[in-house]
C-alpha cells in the first residue's frame, strides 16, 4: 500500500506501508532484542528477516557496499524457503531491549567512530545507482545528487564489540536522501539531538555538552559546512517525522499506529522545540 506524505523539500513523496497478506514462519532461532518493526531470529551466524516490497532493492544497496569491501553493514546471503532473507550476524553488543542505553552509546569514543563511519559509507555508496525499478521503504525515487542512506542508523541498530563499532544493521528504511540530511540524521540519533526527556529516559543527560558533541561529531566527519544547517535540517526532519505518524498512526495497524499509541508524534514535536536557540 502506499501513502501519500509531504517531503521536507515541500513536495509530496509516497510512503511504503507494509501489511503483510500472511504470517511467515520464521524457522528456530534465537529471537532478537529490541526492533519496533518485526524483529528478526539469529540462526548460527545468520540473520533471517521476513522479506517485504523494498527487501531487492536493499540486497542491492548491501550487495554494493560488499562489493566495495565495506565491513560496516551485513552481507547478503539469500532467501530461505519460508521467504525470509539471510543476512550475516553483526558480532557485538546492542541495545536491545534495554531500556536504559548501554554506557559505549554515549561515550565521545563512539561519536567519533559512528561519524568516521558515516563519512566512510558516503565514500563508498557515493557511486551507487539503483536500479530503475528500485523501490525503498520511504518510497522516494532516486535522482542525481542524492545517495541512498541507512536512515535508520541509530544506537538501536548498532553493534559494538570491544571498543569498536561494529557496523549497523536493520537497513529496512535504507533509501534515497541528500548526504546533509543523512548527517543530519545520524547526529539527531547519536549527539543526541531528542526531546530532553526522551534522552533522559535512555540514559543521556549531559545536554549542555550537545553543542560541543555536534561539533565533534561534525570535525571526525569532516563536514566543512555550519552547524546550524545541521540543526535546521534535524528540526525538519522531526517535523516531518511526527506529521507521518499522526497521517498514517490512525488507520495503520502496525509500526505507525504503535508509535502514535506511545506518544512518539508529541516526542518529536517537543525536541523541535527543545532545539530552539541550539548553539
Amino acid at each position: 500500500m502506499e501513502a501519500m506524505e509531504p517531503s521536507s523539500a515541500g513536495g509530496a513523496v509516497p510512503i511504503l506501508v507494509h501489511r503483510p497478506r500472511k504470517p511467515l514462519r520464521l524457522m528456530a532461532g534465537v529471537r532478537l532484542g529490541g526492533g519496533n518493526d518485526g524483529g528478526a531470529v539469529r540462526v548460527g551466524a545468520t540473520v533471517r528477516r521476513p522479506v517485504r516490497e523494498w527487501t531487492p532493492s536493499v540486497h542491492e544497496l548491501l550487495r554494493h557496499l560488499e562489493g566495495k569491501a565495506f565491513d560496516g553493514a551485513p552481507r547478503v546471503l539469500g532467501v530461505d524457503d519460508d521467504g525470509c532473507e539471510i543476512l550475516t550476524y553483526l558480532d557485538g553488543d546492542t541495545v536491545g531491549a534495554a531500556q536504559v542505553w548501554p554506557p559505549w552509546t554515549r561515550t565521545e569514543d563512539t561519536l567519533v567512530q559512528v561519524a568516521r563511519w558515516l563519512r566512510s559509507y558516503h565514500e563508498v555508496v557515493a557511486d551507487f545507482r539503483p536500479s530503475a525499478d528500485a523501490r525503498w521503504r520511504g518510497g522516494r525515487r532516486w535522482a542525481p545528487g542524492l545517495v541512498i542512506g541507512h536512515n535508520d542508523a541509530s544506537p538501536f541498530n548498532a553493534a559494538h564489540q570491544d571498543g569498536r563499532l561494529t557496523g549497523f544493521f536493520d537497513w529496512d528504511f535504507a533509501g534515497p536522501t541528500t548526504v546533509d540530511s543523512d548527517v543530519a540524521s545520524v547526529a539527531l540519533c547519536w549527539v543526541p539531538l531528542h526531546a530532553r526527556h526522551v534522552a533522559a529516559s535512555e540514559g543521556f543527560t549531559e545536554f549542555d555538552a550537545r553543542p560541543a558533541r555536534l561539533r565533534r561529531f561534525l570535525d571526525a566527519y569532516g563536514w566543512t559546512g555550519r552547524p546550524e544547517v545541521i540543526v535546521e535540517d534535524v528540526r525538519a526532519q522531526l517535523r516531518e517525522r511526527a506529521a507521518l505518524i499522526r497521517r498514517l498512526g490512525p488507520t495503520d495497524t502496525g509500526l505507525f499506529a504503535r508509535l502514535l499509541r506511545r506518544g512518539v508524534a508529541d516526542d518529536l514535536d517537543q525536541a523541535v522545540r527543545d532545539l530552539d536557540g541550539f548553539s
